[in-house]
């Protein structure tokens, strides 16, 4: 996952020319350490066709507020600069990935 910050964020979020998963999480948050095996299986799956992103909330607090990133982790979904939506919390990756296919499918 590409690790963004407020410096890069709208370069390689907002203006992708791929669809973007940015994922808010926070170094000491337990969900968000089981989430990020989940999201990288993900990714592999999706190598070329979506891009996968971490924004770190402490590092980039006003970032995480922007994108109501106050449950860790939420997940943000972009597409074509658009924010498609999010979802947070524990999600199983059979889950993530359809929820996945239905934001990009249906932008």
């Amino acid at each position: 996952m590409l690790h963004l910050t407020a410096k890069n964020f709208a370069a390689e979020a907002k203006h992708s020319q791929l669809p973007v998963v940015v994922m808010f999480y926070a170094i000491w948050c337990g969900k968000c350490a089981m989430m990020k095996p989940v999201v990288e299986e993900i990714e592999k799956k999706y190598e070329g066709q979506i891009k996968f992103c971490e924004v770190e909330v402490d590092e980039s607090a006003v970032l995480a507020a922007n994108y109501e990133a106050n449950i860790v982790p939420t997940f943000v979904f972009f597409q074509n600069g658009e924010l498609l939506g999010s979802m947070q919390g524990v999600i199983d990756e059979e889950l993530f990935d359809q929820r996945l296919q239905k934001i990009f499918r249906n932008s």
